[in-house]
């Protein structure tokens, strides 16, 4: 009787221990959106910015600029979705190519790409929410928006 209960919890403790240990350090959310992300940036992304997030010489800036991120945290849901037409610093670089609009992206679909970017090629930024995205696509439309 007592070689049953020892087995059984022997493997209940193990299975538990596997289970917790599989989920590494980032939470369920996360990966998801990481997982997702990862897919709509070879599609839509590395292309120009390269599959590890080094750029294209001096024409497509790197995407491992940590600070560079971290700074632009609010404007990158704008520079995803209507594109960029201005002169920017990354990594003590110039870049002054145009990165083209992504107008068929959702919210969701554009936080799934930054918080892909944001968590891989040594950066570490955590998830980047659909409203925090949402918030951002808001600042930047009310900037553009004719001032009356």
């Amino acid at each position: 009787m007592k070689i049953p209960f020892v087995l059984l919890f022997s493997i209940l403790f193990c299975g538990t221990m596997l289970l917790v240990n599989c989920q590494g350090t980032m939470d369920i959310k996360t990966a998801q959106y990481y997982t997702n992300g990862h897919r709509l940036y070879s599609v839509h992304c590395a292309n120009c910015h390269g599959d590890k997030g080094e750029g294209l010489g001096m024409l497509y800036p790197p995407l491992t600029d940590q600070d560079y991120l971290i700074r632009n945290r609010e404007a990158l849901p704008g520079i995803i979705q209507y594109g960029m037409h201005e002169e920017i610093m990354v990594a003590g670089n110039s870049y002054n190519m145009q990165m083209p609009a992504n107008p068929q992206l959702s919210a969701v679909e554009i936080a799934y790409i930054l918080t892909y970017v944001t968590n891989s090629f040594g950066n570490k930024n955590g998830v980047f929410s659909e409203s925090e995205v949402l918030d951002g696509l808001g600042k930047m439309q009310k900037q553009a928006a004719p001032q009356e």
